[in-house]
């Protein structure tokens, strides 16, 4: 299922305008942005192959920001087009998977883990 790069950046905006408020807000010094594909160094820094990653949080997490956090570059979730849609069949679930990724990546910003966001069924 492949859709426009437009029509990918709107379920991305969906999904990011149907966040609750107060939580938006907490994605202070947070960019969110579109890819096609990773990068070999961000396949390497997880030991990944192309087409298994569908998003990837880099930044400094709530949980460990301290009063030294100040001048910093915003954190970045990248959220990679390609690989999303190869696993999809349709636009529904590419709307779904999005949804999924996009929520995964925040909660990295907020300082949830791997293991704690499959024993929520995000992972």
């Amino acid at each position: 299922m492949r859709l426009t790069p437009e029509a990918f950046e709107d379920l991305v905006i969906e999904v990011l305008d149907g966040m609750p408020p107060e939580l938006l807000e907490l994605l202070d010094n947070v960019d969110v942005v579109i890819e096609q594909w990773p990068s070999k160094r961000q396949l390497q820094l997880f030991g990944l192959e192309q087409g298994t990653l569908y998003g990837l949080y880099e930044g400094v997490p709530l949980t460990r920001r301290d009063s030294g956090y100040q001048l910093v570059a915003p954190d970045k979730i990248t959220i990679f087009q390609r690989p999303i849609e190869r696993v999809c069949v349709n636009q529904k679930q590419v709307a779904r998977q999005v949804r999924t990724t996009v929520v995964h990546e925040i909660a990295h910003h907020f300082g949830i883990d791997e293991d704690r966001l499959s024993e929520l069924g995000w992972a």
